[in-house]
């Protein structure tokens, strides 16, 4: 069947663009997740606002990534409009302080269960990064514990496991290593236990035998990486209570899952506190921010006054922290959830009925403002083995038909699943759209 001329003079820009890309930046993008590997190009967008945003064509799509989830207002907000353009007013500020990072940390500690102190980062990584050297300094233990299909970051010491291995793993065992990037040295292997996540049996014997050498445990409390699994409240307390015993730091990333169930992040979600987290994407629509926050006896480690080494030119610039600010001041609207969980609902309801009148085997699995989208099956993933099921071949021709018919979604390759997610800027105008879109989409695949 043909495209429409439109949607062939898409893709023919965009595919054009991307080779011409290629020769200047190495895959033809400036971050590697960019790259839609369903689509076989980066969409190059000239434009976003609200819950939309257009190709360098001028074709439309309502976006259901929205960034990789950062922007969580909208694209092109007015709040952080307005708050840019007062800092550009200060000049463009960085590498000094302003009053504006302590008012962003006196907020950040009124509503996150686990703040007691805050330092400021520019990204995920860099956040992550700053967590596990803090709570090796804290512990004086050299060893990190993380989980099977959980992401943290591009540093060397959590590019494991992420994604891999793409097999079964016994129950109560270990998961054995794998280095998911060349250049990370084997042996850091030594410093990095990993385990599946919401096995009990599995923590229990790797605590038992290495907690005098783990300063570590650090988790997405909600698995978006993996497309949206949850937990037990029961599992998070029980790790606490490990962690606490053995002297170990518990660490959450919310990279991720930061403000998408309510405004006190995954931790009141689950009524479960660790002792430091790490908060970035929605913190601040897109721009470039990241917050560790903890515990006072940890935190208070970071230098000057301590000896735990964190610093950047960047960090705590004017136009990031102005950016957060407007943030938190509209997540903390007594109805914001109202409408984002309302119309969150809405899309997920409505792409599962898409998905049962077409046939189409497909899991929709909705955690507040994000989602995983897995093909091949219906029932509950409830761990990261069930996701080994997912059906590559279909999600990209799913991902592929929808991109025709206006509607985005981003691969990411080999990890199932994914995570998608929708803006406060979406209305039930666009969802309702949205769906009517995604319907013709699923038809034609």
């Amino acid at each position: 069947m043909n495209l429409p001329e439109e949607q062939d003079r898409s893709v023919h820009a965009l595919l054009e663009r991307q080779r011409a890309a290629e020769e200047f930046l190495p895959g033809g993008v400036a971050g590697s997740a960019r790259f839609n590997p369903a689509l076989g190009y980066a969409l190059t967008v000239s434009r976003g606002s609200g819950g939309r945003i257009y190709d360098i064509t001028g074709k439309e799509y309502i976006d259901l990534n929205m960034s990789h989830g950062a922007t969580f207002l909208g694209h092109g907000h007015p709040s952080v409009r307005q708050a840019l353009e007062a800092a550009l007013d200060r000049g463009v500020i960085a590498g000094y302080e302003t009053e504006l990072n302590t008012e962003l940390a006196q907020k950040i500690i009124e509503i996150i269960p686990c703040a007691q102190m805050v330092r400021l980062a520019n990204s995920g990584t860099e956040g992550t990064m700053l967590a596990l050297r803090l709570a090796r300094a804290y512990t004086g233990k050299p060893k990190v514990l993380k989980f099977w299909g959980h992401f943290h970051g591009l540093h060397d010491y959590v590019m494991y496991n992420a994604h891999s291995p793409l097999a079964p793993v016994r129950r109560g065992s270990r998961v054995t290593l794998q280095r998911e990037s060349a250049g990370i040295p084997a042996v850091l292997d030594q410093l990095v236990e990993v385990i599946p996540w919401q096995d009990e049996d599995a923590l229990l014997s790797v605590v038992r035998q290495q907690g005098d050498q783990i300063g570590a445990i650090i988790m997405e409390p909600i698995n978006y990486n993996s497309g949206g699994i949850v937990a037990s409240k029961a599992y998070m307390e029980y790790v606490r209570r490990l962690a606490s015993e053995h002297h170990i730091v518990l660490i959450y990333d919310e990279v991720l899952s930061a403000f998408r169930t309510g405004v006190t992040c995954a931790q009141g979600y689950y009524g479960v506190t660790p002792d430091v987290c790490v908060i970035s994407k929605a913190i601040s629509n897109g721009v470039p921010l990241a917050i560790v926050a903890g515990k006072r006896e940890i935190m208070s480690q970071v230098t000057p006054f301590g000896e735990v080494a964190h610093s950047g030119t960047t960090t705590g610039n004017v136009l990031s922290v102005a950016a957060g600010l407007a943030c938190l001041e509209e997540i903390t609207r007594p109805d914001f959830y109202d409408h984002i969980l309302s119309v969150a609902e809405r899309l997920y309801h409505g792409l599962t009925e898409i998905f049962m009148r077409a046939e189409v085997p497909a899991r929709v699995q909705g955690v507040g403002a994000r989602f995983g989208l897995f093909f091949g099956y219906t029932e509950e993933i409830k761990d990261f083995t069930d996701t080994l099921k997912h059906d590559g071949n279909l999600a990209t021709e799913f991902i592929r038909a929808c991109a025709k018919c206006g509607v985005y979604f981003h691969s990411y390759g080999s990890m199932a699943g994914g995570h998608h997610g929708i803006a406060a800027a979406h209305t039930v105008e666009d969802i309702d759209e949205a769906l009517n879109r995604i319907e013709s989409a699923v038809r034609k695949m």
